[in-house]
């Protein structure tokens, strides 16, 4: 076995069906999921137009699922609670930091 690449080695198999050479995928599974190819006449539709855009939205905005008010009040919480670790966090690293630079530059 001969390697084109030095310091790389070949891949070995490591499943069953890959010692044994058998594959998992049959031609006949391959074709039933393989999507058909796109047509001209379907790639040339470009939908109903900018005057259909607002009842999409609308029917798109019925979908959604709202939060609750208590959902709300959490989410909230938690967001703040966590820019607050965030920002002591960072103002931990800026001052560690300019703390170093200053025992460096000064003398």
């Amino acid at each position: 076995m001969t390697n084109n690449q030095p310091g790389r080695s070949t891949a070995k198999p490591t499943g069953k069906r890959q010692l044994s050479g058998s594959t998992s995928v049959t031609s006949e599974s391959y074709e039933a999921k393989r999507t058909p190819a796109t047509t001209a006449d379907d790639q040339d539709n470009t939908g109903d137009g900018p005057l259909a855009f607002p009842g999409e939205v609308v029917g798109e905005m019925r979908k959604v699922v709202w939060p609750t008010g208590s959902q709300m009040v959490n989410y909230t919480l938690i967001v703040f609670g966590f820019l607050i670790v965030l920002t002591a966090l960072v103002w931990g690293v800026d001052q560690g930091a300019a703390w170093v630079v200053e025992r460096i530059l000064v003398p």
